[in-house]
């Protein structure tokens, strides 16, 4: 079951994302963005997501939790854009109203390996919103396709 839904939004692509923990909600996060962004290609029976990677941690800072969902993100994007790296499986390790510590593993963008499904210009603040209720945390993010 995924834990990310599409919804309709003019032009752009919006994403509802859950999560019962909040840690959760930004690992599930960081899966949708790049769900969105990578075809997971099958090499040698097992997919991207799923064959060893190389590590990096990642510190992201933020107003709120919105800010924060935002700036982690554009740090995601900003990884694939300016980096070349594709994030396959995302470990937050700390998470607070103002600061998140992530651990990614993940790999260099290889043109042999990883389709590339949507181009995602930004993550954008419009119809931001995180929201903690009975069942755990969601969030609606905005991407400019």
């Amino acid at each position: 079951m995924s834990n990310y839904n599409f919804f309709d939004h003019t032009a752009d692509l919006g994403v509802e994302i859950s999560g019962q923990t909040k840690k959760e909600l930004f690992a599930n996060a960081a899966c949708a963005l790049f769900g969105v962004l990578i075809e997971n290609i099958k090499n040698n029976g097992r997919t991207t997501r799923e064959r060893k990677g190389r590590y990096k941690i990642i510190t992201v800072d933020g107003a709120d939790a919105a800010d924060l969902l935002i700036n982690f993100l554009r740090e995601m994007l900003y990884l694939f854009n300016g980096e070349n790296w594709v994030v396959g499986k995302c470990e937050i390790i700390k998470c607070g109203n103002k600061k998140l510590v992530a651990q990614l593993m993940g790999e260099p963008y290889n043109n042999r390996k990883h389709l590339i499904k949507t181009e995602i210009k930004a993550v954008t603040y419009c119809g931001l919103s995180v929201t903690k209720n009975k069942s755990g945390w969601r969030a609606k993010v905005i991407f400019d396709v």
